[in-house]
């Protein structure tokens, strides 16, 4: 299999040093300006390339510039498929439009394979085996990964998000709906505020009969103040640990549940780890289906949690304390 990673940052350069010389035949790097030291690097196997070649077999979006849709676009027509660490609501939703397209050209799209969209949704596919009647999904997450995702934080915060209503979406302020969460330690607790994330897109379409889906993220009061304005302090190479939640209510047995699963690690090497075990899928002898979707339903998600946990993302449970 020749695989491409389009983008090289704090993500895309994980991904490429963690995928195992032996599982591919040729790894081309495309990105403005870090490809051809990371090809250096990983030896003979990788190569860089100012486009993605017409002749991959699967292409990682990991961008830091430019449209992932536009780039997936290009790859289906090429005859690749696409697993793409978008996060960003455009993204997700310009991604999922291409269903039609790749089911008509016989290619994939993953969408959301990083640590959050993408656990997210495996978490709450999983979490939902607990329950009978799954009717509301909440999310959350704290953190970024590499300077890209700093900025794609602070432009999120400053721009109205969705919250998925029995059928309709309805338009929410960004940094409205303060809520303490949550996360795993050592993480802990922190408030959280609604924002432009592609979570609720995807989770809808996992749960389309739920009634109430909703995302956020952890901000500071300083992060909410300056959100609509340019970022002015230039963002850090790596935000440390970071954590996603995940919240199912629903009924269980005649009896209301609440069902809370979350995960602690840097966000960069967990979307990293996420999106190599998305690639996995086309590597291994499996019927994956053709069309655009969200990463957690073209995987078991069972096996998917525990193939993380082999490579360090666990996942964990809430129980409650007395």
């Amino acid at each position: 299999m020749r695989l491409a990673i389009v983008g090289c940052g704090a993500v895309g350069g994980q991904i490429a040093r963690r995928i195992p010389s032996n599982t591919i035949d040729q790894l081309v790097l495309v990105d403005h300006s870090r490809a051809d030291d990371l090809a250096s690097q990983l030896g003979a196997y990788a190569k860089s390339s100012p486009i993605v070649p017409p002749d991959v077999d699967v292409v990682v979006i990991a961008s830091r510039w430019g449209s992932h849709t536009a780039v997936a676009r290009q790859a289906i027509r090429s005859g690749a498929s696409v697993v793409a660490v978008a996060d960003s609501m455009e993204d997700v939703r310009g991604l999922l439009d291409l269903n039609v397209e790749a089911q008509e050209r016989g290619q994939t799209i993953v969408v959301g394979a990083g640590f959050s969209p993408g656990l997210t949704g495996v978490m709450a596919l999983h979490a939902s085996t607990w329950m009978s009647v799954v009717d509301e999904i909440h999310i959350a997450k704290v953190g970024t990964g590499g300077p890209w995702c700093a900025r794609q934080h602070h432009r999120a915060l400053g721009n109205p998000g969705l919250d998925y209503r029995r059928g309709a979406w309805i338009p929410r302020s960004g940094g409205s709906g303060r809520e303490l969460s949550w996360f795993p330690d050592p993480v802990g607790s922190h408030d959280c505020y609604r924002a432009a994330m592609g979570d609720p897109l995807l989770i809808a379409q996992l749960f389309p009969e739920a009634e109430r889906v909703t995302a956020r993220m952890a901000a500071t009061r300083r992060d909410r103040l300056t959100a609509r304005f340019p970022m002015l302090v230039p963002p850090h190479p790596d935000g440390g640990i970071g954590g996603v939640r995940v919240e199912l209510r629903g009924w269980s047995e005649g009896r209301r549940e609440i069902v809370v699963l979350g995960s602690a690690a840097p966000p960069a090497e967990a979307s990293a780890t996420v999106a190599m075990a998305a690639v996995h899928e086309f590597v291994a002898p499996t019927n994956v289906q053709t069309g655009s979707y969200p990463l957690a339903s073209l995987i078991d998600p069972q096996q998917f949690l525990r193939r993380l946990a082999t490579q360090g993302i666990h996942t964990e449970r809430f129980e409650g304390a007395q």
